[in-house]
């Protein structure tokens, strides 16, 4: 199973990016976002990779960091989100739109994506709610390791607030609402705090 390619970006398409590791070109598919990130043709870089495998295909999806690979994960599981699907939502939305969006039920967030309709985009926030809490949202810079800090803070604070009585979703929205008040380097502690004053009022 191949996770990670580092090498040279060698091309890029609407959709696609072949990225050169010693000679050899993977065609790796990627959200909008990756492709930003990932810089012009030539440059060095570090992509992180899903394989998927069909009846019909197999194919390597890249993103930039090991957070937006649980994400796309995570759509995947949904019944009714393929690959394609998926990486439309990662196109439209960052990581942390991403999280907000289920945590809050904010369907017609995640329904600004292409192919994502008002009923699929209601499944999708039903079933990420209680899981979207605990996900790291920070995507690290190409060519950086993934920041996994901020992912244990905020699934720290989640539990601590469903600890203190409140429903997953509520304590998801309220520690989401508090790393975008603090930022992503915010301590436990902190992150606590504000999200109590944020779910309690």
């Amino acid at each position: 199973m191949i996770a990670k390619l580092t090498g040279l970006l060698d091309d890029t398409g609407p959709d696609w990016a072949v990225v050169d590791v010693n000679g050899v070109g993977y065609l790796v598919y990627c959200s909008a976002r990756t492709l930003d990130h990932l810089g012009i043709r030539g440059d060095r870089v570090i992509v992180y990779t899903e394989m998927q495998v069909s009846e019909t295909d197999q194919r390597l999806i890249g993103f930039t960091s090991g957070a937006e690979r649980d994400w796309f994960k995570l759509l995947t599981a949904v019944q009714g989100v393929g690959s394609k699907v998926a990486l439309a939502i990662l196109s439209a939305l960052t990581t942390e739109e991403l999280q907000r969006a289920c945590a809050g039920s904010d369907a017609a967030m995640v329904a600004r994506a292409n192919g994502v309709g008002p009923k699929l985009a209601s499944r999708i926030v039903n079933e990420l709610k209680e899981k979207a809490g605990g996900m790291a949202t920070v995507p690290a810079a190409p060519g950086s390791a993934p920041a996994a800090a901020p992912g244990l803070a905020s699934a720290d604070a989640v539990s601590a607030l469903q600890n203190l009585g409140f429903k997953p979703a509520i304590a998801s929205a309220a520690v989401a609402h508090a790393v975008g008040e603090l930022g992503e380097d915010a301590g436990l502690n902190d992150l606590v705090r504000v999200a109590l004053k944020q779910a309690a009022g």
